[in-house]
Order: C-alpha cells, then sequence, then structure tokens
C-alpha cells in the first residue's frame, strides 16, 4: 500500500502519534516515547525500498534551495578532509575525498523537502551511502545509523534507509561541486528524508545498535525522528 493510501485511510492524517513535525508538548512527547517503536515499523513500511520517481535536468531551480545551517557554515580543507566510518563495522574506514571519488559516482534529480513547508528540485552527485557502508561491513547487531557534522549537527537514520538506492553522501550539486554553504565536501542527500535528516559537513558515519541517549539535534527538540517521506 502505497503511503497516500495509508494517508487517505487516515493513518498518519496530522497525527502527532505519527508524523509530527514540529516541537511536541509535554504530553505527546510522552505518548510520542511510548509508541514510537510502533511508529518506526508503520513508517518504514510506508516507505517503499524501490526508486522514487525522479525528476528532468530541466526542472531544476537553484535559486529554490534555501540555505539553512544550525551553528554557521564550517570551512573543511578539500585536503586533509577524512570520513569516518566506525562502530558496529567489521572494517573502520576513514575516506578521504580522493576514496569517495574512486567508488562508483551517481547522478539523482530529485526533490529536497524542508519540515518548513517549501521544496526544491536538486541535481545532486556523488557515492551511495550503502556502497560506503558495505565497504565498511555492517554488523547484524548494527540497528541505526548516527551521522556527526562538522558544526556539531547530529542525526540518527534507520539502516533500512541509509542502504535506499537512493541516498547519497553527496559532492556534487547541479553538476558543479558542491558549495561549501550546502555541506562541502561531503551531504547527505535523499528523496525519502525530510531536509532536516539530510546532515552538511558529514565527518563520521556510525553504525550502532540502539538509540539511546540522543537522536537528533531537532530530533530531541521534539521533531519526528522517522521524517519519513
Amino acid at each position: 500500500m502505497k503511503r497516500r493510501q495509508w494517508l487517505g485511510l487516515g493513518v498518519s492524517g496530522g497525527s502527532s502519534l505519527l508524523l509530527g513535525g514540529c516541537a511536541l508538548n509535554g504530553l505527546s512527547k510522552a505518548v510520542g516515547n511510548a509508541t514510537q517503536p510502533l511508529n518506526e515499523r508503520i513508517e518504514a513500511l510506508m516507505q517503499s525500498r524501490n526508486p522514487v520517481p525522479e525528476f528532468r535536468r530541466d526542472q531544476v531551480d537553484p535559486d529554490a534551495l534555501l540555505v539553512n545551517s544550525f551553528n554557521g557554515v564550517p570551512r573543511l580543507d578539500p585536503e586533509s578532509y577524512r570520513l569516518q566510518v566506525d562502530g558496529l563495522v567489521s572494517q573502520p574506514l576513514n575516506l578521504s575525498l580522493a576514496d569517495l571519488a574512486a567508488l562508483p559516482q551517481h547522478d539523482f534529480v530529485i526533490r529536497h523537502v524542508c519540515v518548513e513547508g517549501w521544496a526544491a528540485i536538486v541535481a545532486w552527485s556523488g557515492v551511495r551511502l550503502a556502497d560506503v557502508l558495505s565497504l565498511a561491513g555492517i554488523s547484524s547487531l548494527g540497528g541505526y545509523l548516527a551521522i556527526d557534522s562538522a558544526d556539531q549537527y547530529f542525526s540518527t537514520w534507520d539502516i533500512a534507509a541509509a542502504l535506499h538506492p537512493q541516498t547519497l553522501l553527496a559532492t556534487g550539486m547541479n553538476g558543479a561541486p558542491l558549495p561549501v554553504v550546502n555541506g562541502a565536501p561531503v551531504r547527505l542527500a535523499t528523496p525519502i528524508k525530510l531536509g532536516y535528516k539530510l546532515s552538511k559537513w558529514v565527518t563520521r558515519l556510525q553504525v550502532i545498535a540502539t538509540l539511546e541517549t540522543r537522536s537528533g539535534t531537532w530530533e530531541d527538540k521534539g521533531y519526528e525522528w522517522f521524517a519519513g517521506l
């Protein structure tokens, strides 16, 4: 059953139990914590593992993608940049930009959707996150991916979304190198998550077993954790 069919049946129809995107009050947060495992399973079922339809390159609007930053715009030296991949993996990695460029490259023209209500069609290019995680070898105990960024932003993902074929570690945007303000040298891009899950200036990927003290910069303030589209 497609997501819009679930919505039509009222499974998520505006309910804060499933798809609340804004900060929660104390009562709804307590209810949300109690129902989160069920919510995650329902949303995972709603989210297809198949590729999402893409757009034409002439539909890209460069001005539509607004720039948001959590703690300013960090400037990372491309020569010394390393992406650390560790946690519950069989082969921890420390990847340079050259290492990432040596992996198979992909281009996706997909929609970026912000929880604030705006959207933009963007042409992203880079390495599939699944390819990097496959290189590291995810343990069978790994259930989530923790993502650290140079601006101190933090997020966590479900492993299934991280392995989606259109989830990229993007190094290019709209046919050019990824701009610093948009997350260079490496950011996340995917058509299956809301924008606040798409971390910029990514420096570390850690496979973890469970979500414990932190689930994300905005998620810890009450934003919905799964944030699927």
